[in-house]
């Protein structure tokens, strides 16, 4: 049974509509889904008619925003699913200290709009990610050595549920609910239409960027991965090594080099001091100034389109010199590695402790965040996909394994991202809510443990 072309005013598309290639193509362009239908609902509404249309007919559900992490739906058998893309689905409210989004915001308007209130969200570092899936991932923001999580930032999520109900999640309504929706991959319990969370009076903040030739390499981790341990939480930074190609797209000034950087942004009135020692390495570019908050969304310069790129990561307990050693041996200046981006965000701080009322992504207890990416175009993908892979295995030993879900590219064990016990409520909490798989996520949590 198909979904009726009425369900949805944004559009619904089957596999023999023009327009169907467009509408089943995500922000992640490598990425070849092939749903049984695509649907862009406008309304709360029509999200709960498609879903209660899809389950008559037998169908699944995977709710989608911009598709920035739909690399684990690759390979994924969707001839009875129906993509709910909820780009169509718009509204941004300010009310006090508390933003209430739709889910079809990314999150560049809402940061300007935040602004005009001398306030600042929890944001990530793309401008063009969505908000939804971003902050009930978990959220690792510009100010979260400061601040925490952005999932712990969310006062209430709407969505809704498997039999086409809307329900309000919250501290006071659906409890079990509301823990699991902030972390535990929100589509595997429902379609989220909107979402309410905390601002912060922040409105400015000294950010920027470090710059070095690659040949640095080994002497600014070095420096960067020990004073990132002691370094005061109002500093959230991240080490790159960059590898840009001579495109137009690309600032001129980084056009086909090879380079260093450490970006990120530092709250408070100590920034300068705090930076010192970074700054002591003689960075060719230093671009960190005291900024409006809306320019730190841009500090990072992710692509604002989408990419045909993709990646792994790993949770790391730390960068001793052996493994900063082994890092650069498969990703340095001489490695001649394919991947065009290596990100070492630094955590600890708040990020690494448990919040009050938090969910279920309630901390990352490791002290370091590796994600190893690259084009996966063609030829080029399975080589970029072993250089990621080689990335990640050469600093295994610092690691146990632990993902964040919101970097992981790739389908499978999605337990990787929890506490055993955080995993068996997450499962507990999915059976309680959806028991026939109605929703179908790019990290599903089962029914029932594997």
């Amino acid at each position: 049974m198909s979904i009726e072309k009425t369900v949805a005013s944004g559009g619904v598309y089957l596999p023999d509509d023009e327009g169907y290639d467009r509408a089943r193509t995500t922000w992640a362009l490598a990425v070849d889904v092939r749903p049984a239908a695509v649907v862009f609902p406008r309304t709360v509404d029509e999200v709960a008619a498609v879903v209660r249309a899809a389950a008559e007919g037998g169908l699944r559900v995977a709710p989608l925003g911009t598709g920035h992490n739909a690399h684990p739906l690759e390979g994924v058998d969707l001839s009875r699913t129906v993509l709910m893309r909820m780009s169509a689905l718009k509204g941004i409210e300010i009310h006090g200290r508390t933003a209430r989004v739709r889910a079809g915001e990314v999150w560049l308007p809402i940061v300007e709009k935040a602004a005009e209130h001398g306030l600042a969200a929890l944001h990530g570092s793309s401008p063009d990610t969505g908000v939804v899936g971003y902050l009930l991932g978990g959220g690792l923001s510009w100010y979260a050595r400061a601040h925490g999580l952005a999932a712990d930032t969310v006062t209430a999520v709407e969505l809704v549920t498997a039999d086409g109900t809307v329900v309000r999640a919250d501290a006071d309504h659906e409890p079990d609910l509301f823990w699991a929706l902030r972390g535990g991959n929100a589509a595997n319990f429902g379609v989220v239409t909107a979402v309410e969370f905390t601002l912060f009076p922040i409105e400015t903040a000294y950010a920027g960027m470090m710059v070095w030739d690659i040949s640095a390499a080994h002497r600014v981790l070095s420096a960067w991965a020990p004073w990132s341990v002691t370094a005061p939480e109002a500093a959230t930074t991240c080490f790159r090594l960059l590898r840009f190609p001579p495109i137009a797209d690309v600032p001129e000034v980084f056009r086909g080099h090879q380079l260093v950087a450490v970006d990120g942004a530092v709250l408070g009135d100590d920034a300068q001091a705090i930076l010192a020692s970074l700054r002591a390495l003689d960075p060719e570019i230093d671009t960190f100034a005291r900024v409006p908050a809306p320019a730190v969304a841009r500090v990072h310069m992710d692509p604002e389109q989408p990419v045909p790129g993709g990646g792994r990561s790993a949770l790391l307990d730390g960068l001793p010199p052996e493994a900063i050693d082994r890092l650069l041996e498969v990703a340095g200046p001489d490695a001649g590695t394919t991947l065009n981006v290596i990100d070492i965000r630094q955590l600890g701080g708040a990020v690494g402790r448990v919040a009050p009322g938090a969910g279920a992504a309630a901390r990352f207890d490791g002290q370091f965040l590796l994600l190893a990416a690259g084009v996966l175009i063609g030829d080029m993908a399975k080589q970029t996909i072993a250089d990621c892979e080689r990335t990640v295995d050469a600093v295994s030993a610092w690691s146990r394994g632990r993902m964040y879900l919101n970097y992981d590219e790739v389908g499978g064990d999605s337990s990787r991202g929890f506490d055993p016990d955080v995993w068996g409520r997450l499962c507990r909490i999915r059976a309680a809510v959806d028991p026939d798989r109605l929703f179908q996520a790019n990290h599903e949590v089962p029914v029932t443990p594997r």
